[in-house]
């Protein structure tokens, strides 16, 4: 699957102490056309922020727009992932939380 820059997805994410996975959301930072050249796409992870926060998380606003059903937060947990291994796409950011994102992540990469 293809998908552009802001939209959210459905991946399975691994646990640290084991070989498990569990269906997470994520977000896509890398734009389509990177992601259909290379077959892999780059991505943050969506949290919940239960218990931690990072001064970079940015607060989802608007969930429904994102496919999510929870108050839920995009943390520069930065990964890349093979396509074959997106299970759907569930939403797009707005405008506002996509260039947040965006800010915060020129600011720890530049």
């Amino acid at each position: 699957m293809i998908c552009n820059k802001g939209d959210i997805v459905v991946i399975p994410f691994p646990f640290v102490d084991n070989a498990n996975t569990k269906p997470r959301p994520a977000v896509v930072l890398s734009n389509g056309e990177f992601n259909k050249t290379h077959d892999h796409t780059v991505m943050a992870m969506i949290t919940t922020g239960a218990g931690t926060s990072w001064n970079t998380d940015v607060k989802i606003d608007d969930l429904n727009k994102a496919g999510l059903k929870i108050a839920s937060y995009m943390r520069l947990k930065i990964f890349t992932l093979d396509n074959r291994l997106i299970k759907k796409k569930i939403g797009k950011l707005n405008e506002k939380n996509l260039s947040h994102l965006q800010d915060n992540l020129n600011s720890i990469l530049c």
